[in-house]
């Protein structure tokens, strides 16, 4: 598989000439898309196909990042900003079986969009644990401050989307819950014991299965007091995948964020030499894309292997 270790944006709600040209010459892993690429459904089935088209493979990983609630991309589509993770949390707490049924019909219709429209990844779920403290950025994309209900409703929403053939992410890995700062614009110091990281934030990751995660731009220091989880072999290697014992493949989130001090290329080559399988450039702006095209790797045996894997999976 001739791909690079790479997931970008890109900038509307069709293929420019130039991204056309990039993304047959460059062959990302896959492809990202955000609320400025979606207009309506039959735009979005030609966008895709496009996509598709470009690397004349039907199962090419195009991503979405569709939570509910405050993260929503399909709303030119569908008003989903009722239905955040904390939402059905509540609902599980208030009556377990009107949560079954009310989360099966709200995923599965989830899923009809994203098949219709050649979707086949979606990154949730959210499994960061909820604190009175933490930064307002995760809020009500987590389900609850309980681990367990965290990892619970993480788990069921993996099984729904499974069973319709829709990848998911898991993120923050190993938990945002705690961080006091929006990571899209500052680095977040967690000064937790490593006890309670395990007994409460680093759980519901623990618990849940899924073919991908995306890191979180957090320092841990009671594991690393340099280099955020996204940078950290230390917490990829001992955290990630012995800790929680994550098999799959390890997404970086946004390279571009501000939380990751240096520029996009030594951030990149950082996460990569950290662990993270696959970067994740996520705004689309076509100079920043060509700049990365020249460092990032092809894909390693390991992520090759697990791709082939997903592929199957898919049907």
């Amino acid at each position: 598989m001739n791909r690079k270790a790479i997931i970008f944006g890109i900038k509307s709600t069709k293929l420019s000439i130039k991204e056309k040209k990039f993304f047959k010459k460059t062959k990302p892993w896959g492809i990202i898309l955000f609320s400025r690429n979606v207009e309506s459904i039959s735009q979005l089935q030609n966008l895709t196909n496009q996509i598709k088209s470009i690397f004349n493979d039907k199962k090419y990983p195009i991503l979405i990042d569709q939570e509910g609630g405050s993260v929503c991309r399909l709303n030119k589509i569908i008003d989903l900003s009722l239905f955040s993770s904390d939402y059905f949390g509540k609902l599980f707490k208030k009556d377990k079986k009107l949560f079954s049924n009310y989360y099966k019909i709200y995923i599965d219709a989830l899923s009809e969009i994203f098949k219709k429209t050649g979707i086949n990844i979606n990154t949730v779920p959210v499994l960061d644990v909820r604190t009175a403290f933490g930064h307002k950025i995760i809020g009500n994309r987590s389900f609850s401050s309980n681990p367990y209900t965290v990892s619970k409703l993480g788990k069921t929403m993996i099984n729904l989307f499974n069973r319709n053939s829709v990848g998911t992410v898991i993120k923050h890995i190993p938990g945002h819950g705690k961080a006091l700062k929006d990571s899209h614009s500052e680095l977040s110091i967690v000064n937790t014991k490593r006890k309670e990281l395990k007994k409460k934030d680093f759980l519901p990751f623990k618990l849940s299965n899924s073919f991908f995660a995306m890191t979180a731009h957090i320092i841990y220091k009671s594991y690393d007091s340099i280099n955020a989880a996204t940078h950290s072999k230390k917490i990829i290697d001992e955290v990630i995948r012995s800790h929680i014992g994550f098999k799959g493949i390890l997404i970086s989130d946004d390279i571009s964020m501000k939380a990751l001090k240096f520029d996009i290329k030594t951030n990149s080559i950082k996460a990569l030499k950290a662990g993270c399988n696959l970067i994740l450039h996520c705004n689309g702006k076509i100079d920043e894309m060509n700049e990365l095209s020249k460092i990032i790797p092809k894909i390693d045996n390991f992520t090759q292997k697990k791709t082939s894997d997903f592929y199957k999976f898919l049907g």
